[in-house]
């Protein structure tokens, strides 16, 4: 690999993101509830949809291939940063979200309602960071076709929030509701 390339950064940092998050994914509670195939195929299919728009190069038809960002190391090197700093924030929740985690829309056996770490001010930090490193992958590529994955990739992500957020309404009630009241669902709240 050729650590001077930032597509080459870019890719060691999504690899390292993938690998660690196979390997925390064994640990998890057993699950009392879990979303409906259909339920899941909603957001899934944007996230294949973004996932293509980002990862194949061959997908910029028109003007998905025009530039939203200017060529050069600049953008190159902010969108590594971006990248890196967005899977951070992914590790660290994902770190503080422990064994109530699952990649589908579940209650888990003695769920807890994590309130430590960024969970402290955001309700979804792993969709935050994900997001970011997102945004950051977008901006080293610079074509139109990887800021839309990004948007869809947000679109999709609401969606599952949104499903998750009724999950924990239903189990946690009022707890949850306070907790919403101090939290943002993607960024902090500053009010």
């Amino acid at each position: 690999m050729d650590f001077a390339s930032s597509r080459q950064w870019i890719n060691a940092l999504w690899l390292l993101f993938g690998a660690y998050w196979l390997v925390s994914a064994l640990k998890r509670k057993k699950t009392k509830q879990r979303e409906s195939w259909l339920q899941r195929f909603v957001y899934t299919l944007p996230l294949a949809l973004g996932f293509y728009l980002l990862s194949q190069p061959q997908a910029h038809y028109g003007w998905l291939g025009n530039r939203f960002f200017p060529a050069g190391p600049f953008g190159e090197w902010l969108g590594v940063f971006l990248t890196a700093a967005g899977i951070a924030v992914a590790f660290w929740a994902r770190w503080h979200l422990g064994t109530n985690w699952s990649g589908v829309v579940t209650l888990k056996e003695g769920h807890e309602l994590i309130r430590t770490g960024p969970y402290r001010s955001i309700r979804h930090p792993i969709y935050t960071g994900i997001l970011l490193a997102l945004l950051g992958t977008a901006i080293t590529f610079g074509e139109v076709r990887a800021l839309l994955a990004v948007a869809i990739t947000w679109l999709s992500f609401y969606v599952k929030a949104r499903r998750e957020e009724s999950f924990l309404t239903q189990e946690f009630g009022p707890g949850f509701a306070e907790h919403k009241q101090h939290t943002g669902m993607f960024l902090p709240r500053f009010s």
